[in-house]
């Protein structure tokens, strides 16, 4: 997100200038911050402490981390491991999390890193037209998270309608009844291939039903992409991926409006799952929707 950061990749490795270098992890960007919001939580390096770098008219949330842990190839392979990646996250997430409950606070990416605090300082600087617009935006609003899945079909019997006709016991019908056969199967074939498209466009419309009323409560709305099946399992077919910024005092509506369209008729063939109050991670760049237009990028 944040264009001039020193970010370690393949083709900008974070050096280090002598051997017991360290750089500036920076969580987020805030705007009045209490350092004792953050005190004595871990961060990305337990030991050393989570605190308030000032630029400007607002402050970083910001850590020392030892930059041999942190450089390009090293922290390349951490992130690799599946659960080293899930204990990064969470500890970024839980720094920022602190700081928003006692300030307006605007995220950062996983693993924005610079070579020591005037470094940062000067990068943020550059960016604090950006941030200040962003918090603005934000301030005294949260993110909530909607995930609209189709209801797998209830299971049946074993399906006839793959066996192609003449696939009985040889000599089991009169020789006039294989044309019959034949249309029953075709006509199986069409009858469950209808249901299906059936069964997508009322879970497509569903899907735009609950977007509708999320919206309808919502400062602005963002799409995003669905998961497919390897990621929900069980869950079903993923129709709907959506964030929806919502203003602190609105809770109240947001749980209102979910619940009467899970009650609704056209919403029985969809499973609504909704997460948050969150920090508004979809909402601190622009690729979102104001007004209650839907987002067309999907």
């Amino acid at each position: 997100m944040t264009r001039t950061v020193e970010q370690p990749g393949p083709r900008q490795p974070l050096r280090t200038e002598t051997s017991a270098a360290v750089a500036t992890y920076v969580f987020a960007v805030c705007r009045g911050g209490d350092p004792a919001a953050v005190a004595g939580l871990s961060g990305q390096a337990p030991g050393t402490p989570v605190r308030l770098l000032r630029f400007g008219s607002l402050e970083a949330v910001v850590q020392d981390v030892p930059a041999a842990e942190f450089d390009a190839e090293t922290l390349r392979e951490r992130l690799a491991d599946r659960a080293e990646l899930e204990r990064c996250a969470r500890a970024h997430h839980s720094v920022i999390a602190a700081m928003s409950g006692s300030a307006p606070t605007l995220p950062l990416p996983l693993a924005t890193l610079y070579l020591g605090d005037e470094r940062a300082r000067v990068a943020l600087r550059a960016d604090e037209r950006r941030f200040l617009a962003v918090l603005e935006r934000i301030t005294g609003r949260v993110e909530w998270g909607v995930k609209v899945y189709a209801r797998p079909e209830a299971k049946q019997g074993p399906d006839r309608s793959a066996e192609a006709p003449g696939s009985g016991a040889p000599g089991s019908g009169a020789a006039g009844s294989g044309a019959r056969s034949g249309r029953a199967y075709l006509e199986r074939v069409r009858g469950a291939r209808q249901d299906r498209e059936r069964r997508q466009q009322a879970g497509l419309a569903a899907a735009e039903a609950v977007d509708r009323a999320l919206r309808g409560i919502a400062v602005a709305s963002r799409r995003l992409r669905t998961h497919d099946t390897t990621l929900t399992g069980e869950r079903g077919v993923q129709l709907l991926n959506a964030a929806y910024l919502v203003a602190e005092a609105d809770e109240h509506d947001v749980a209102a409006a979910v619940r009467e369209v899970r009650r609704s008729p056209a919403c029985r063939s969809v499973e609504v799952e909704v997460t948050g109050p969150w920090v508004p991670y979809s909402f601190v760049d622009d690729s979102f929707v104001d007004g209650g237009e839907p987002d067309a990028r999907g």
